[in-house]
């Protein structure tokens, strides 16, 4: 008997409007590691519609299942069980990193740690692309957004949207220079920076 694919509507949502943005931000672009794949539906459809990159998931271990489920139809590597925290990384550096959805689940030593890592396992003009909500001089972009702060924190304390100012703060001293922040639908951003070394 086949597992049953998790499913993010979320994703579903989404996955269009970010191709939009991420077929011209990654056309010189090789290889990508995809920080937090979750179901791993972003993974099946930017490679299929981006067919010259190699996409690597990588996830928590306990949703590895739920990606490989996903990508059985796809030629696709394995997803690797990565956790921020983890000491060690895929040894390989990438032309670009992409995260959905995660900054605002993990704890800002997490968040700090992403940053620190990136900067590791990037090549020197390597790009980093962050999908969600962010706040703006400590306003939230929407009504929604600050009711999905409060469940966020009710759920976790240590959770919540970030501010843009601050994780701004986070890629310059790693090394990256912004060059695109786009509003997405849903009152989520997608930031692009690249890697000034």
């Amino acid at each position: 008997m086949s597992e049953i694919k998790p499913f993010s509507q979320a994703c579903e949502n989404n996955k269009q409007p970010i191709l939009n943005h991420l077929k011209a931000v990654l056309q010189d672009s090789h290889d990508v590691l995809e920080v937090g794949s979750g179901t791993g539906q972003h993974a099946v459809y930017f490679s299929a519609h981006m067919p010259w990159l190699l996409w690597q998931c990588s996830d928590r271990f306990e949703n590895i299942s739920g990606i490989r489920s996903w990508l059985a139809e796809t030629s696709l590597p394995a997803p690797l069980s990565l956790d921020i925290r983890d000491e060690v990384w895929p040894a390989e550096q990438y032309d670009a990193i992409f995260t959905a959805n995660t900054l605002h689940i993990m704890g800002w030593p997490e968040v700090e740690l992403f940053f620190a890592k990136a900067d590791k396992h990037l090549k020197a003009t390597a790009l980093l692309c962050i999908y969600g909500p962010f706040k703006y001089r400590g306003e939230f972009t929407s009504p929604s957004n600050a009711d999905f702060d409060l469940w966020l924190k009710g759920n976790n304390p240590v959770s919540g949207i970030r501010d843009f100012e601050a994780i701004e703060r986070l890629a310059h001293n790693a090394s990256f220079s912004l060059l695109a922040d786009h509003n997405m639908p849903a009152n989520n951003q997608l930031l692009v920076w690249q890697r000034r070394r």
